[in-house]
């Protein structure tokens, strides 16, 4: 799965990435990003401006919204057979930006490692999202990211792995595109582009949330 990750670009660095307006006032640099949080992505609604959605997606017709916490990612295997997921990969894409994700290795004893590009860039994750609206008529619009098997860097450390999209297929992902091409883009992103490094326990928390955490640490 991926339950964690960073992003911490600013806002002149979004534009130039991702050729989106950025609106200081609601944007935050996050070097945890976790579920429940309000996060950065850009959606196939509002493709032209990053938008700050929920982590956890609600389902538009469910009845209670803690069930987003169960809903943190989509496992590209089954997506089309979920009703919680298949409506929105029809529909309802975005871009979930960031610039590394966290991921613990169970052996020889719990570690937590940050995978990122080795250049340093910043990438874009395959999301879905929807739109749920509270009986007070508050509307929340929360996502989900996909996660596939484990390309050879990752399957060291965890079994699964965010969908990573390539440039190429970043503004394909929230465009109209046909549903066989979408299945194409899940697949894990080339072990050859990526690095990981173990970082302090400190991540463990949701609370912490500060450069050290992407700091790497010997194991």
């Amino acid at each position: 799965m991926c339950g964690r990750y960073s992003f911490i670009l600013e806002d002149e660095m979004i534009k130039e990435r991702f050729g989106v307006t950025v609106r200081s006032a609601i944007y935050k640099a996050r070097y945890n990003c976790a579920p429940g949080q309000k996060l950065a992505v850009i959606s196939n609604e509002n493709p032209e401006e990053l938008s700050l959605y929920r982590w956890g997606l609600i389902p538009f017709w469910a009845k209670d919204p803690k069930i987003g916490y169960k809903l943190i990612n989509a496992r590209t295997e089954s997506v089309l057979e979920k009703p919680s997921f298949k409506t929105s990969l029809r529909s309802k894409r975005c871009l979930v930006l960031a610039d590394g994700f966290y991921e613990w290795r169970k052996s020889p004893e719990k570690t937590p490692f940050r995978i990122m590009q080795k250049d340093g860039s910043a990438f874009a994750m395959a999301g879905l999202w929807d739109k749920w609206i509270s009986p007070e008529g508050e509307e929340v619009r929360s996502f989900s990211i996909l996660t596939t098997g484990p390309n050879s860097l990752m399957e060291k450390i965890h079994d699964r792995m965010p969908v990573i999209l390539d440039r190429e297929t970043e503004k394909r992902w929230i465009e109209n595109v046909r549903m066989e091409d979408l299945m194409e883009f899940l697949k894990p992103f080339p072990a050859s582009s990526m690095v990981a490094y173990p970082v302090s326990s400190l991540v463990n928390s949701s609370k912490n949330d500060s450069p050290e955490l992407i700091v790497p640490v010997a194991l």
